[in-house]
């Protein structure tokens, strides 16, 4: 037995069918000497669809948190309500065995997105409504305490940062610019933003002096000596 409740209301039937899409966010990106690779990142929101029956009828299967039956326009007020509040609230299934044991619940916070309210004859004078929720996740700003003196010259992104370190094999860069195949600037590739990488090969004859590879060592490409600042 499944029991769904939004915002602490408990469904009246459950959805025969409950779709959550674990959305991924990984970036695949081209490398001139080593093909596609996939960098993995931290998922995306989680998408949860489904329909629910509203009955204004008092069925047996039908179940309320009171024991009385409640109609249909009860359960459209609660989806307005939590549309109109742009609040999240908390979206929970709990799982039973026929024998009343316990399976494992969802509960997770979530944004009620759209709903899409439908009446034909096949359901009679009952609602059935398509819903679609959205994970909500937490999120705030942070205060940072500024102690040179008031001066945010130091406080900007490695990329913005002027830098006069000299660039060698070795070095740490920040690279914004074009990948190519060679230090003369045959076979461009893919260009690169504010990408934290290292210096493997110098060669000052060629248009695009500066290799540069993965933090890793994996190699990447020659770049011009403008598209590189040490850190």
């Amino acid at each position: 037995m499944y029991s769904v409740f939004m915002d602490k209301i408990l469904l009246p039937v459950t959805p025969e069918e409950i779709t959550t899409k674990i959305n991924g966010n990984n970036k695949t990106m081209q490398l001139i000497n080593e093909g596609e690779i996939n960098i993995p990142k931290s998922a995306k929101l989680t998408d949860i669809e489904f329909t629910a029956l509203l009955p204004n009828i008092k069925y047996p299967f039908a179940r309320y948190q009171n024991t009385n039956f409640t109609n249909a326009n009860y359960f459209l007020d609660l989806l307005e309500r939590l549309k109109r509040n742009k609040k999240p609230f908390q979206f929970i299934v709990c799982r039973n065995r026929p024998s009343g044991k316990r399976l494992y619940n969802t509960n997770i916070k979530v944004t009620l997105e759209s709903y899409t309210i439908d009446e034909n004859h096949k359901i009679g004078i009952d609602m059935s409504v398509k819903i679609k929720l959205k994970q909500y996740r937490d999120f705030g700003t942070k205060i940072v305490k500024i102690t040179n003196g008031g001066s945010t010259k130091n406080s900007r992104p490695d990329s913005t940062v002027r830098s006069d370190k000299p660039v060698g094999i070795g070095s740490e860069v920040i690279v914004n610019g074009q990948l190519f195949g060679s230090s003369y600037g045959d076979a461009p590739g893919m260009t690169l933003s504010n990408y934290r990488g290292k210096i493997n090969f110098i060669n000052l004859k060629g248009s695009h002096p500066y290799h540069v590879t993965t933090p890793d060592g994996g190699w990447l490409g020659w770049v011009l000596k403008s598209s590189v600042k040490a850190v």
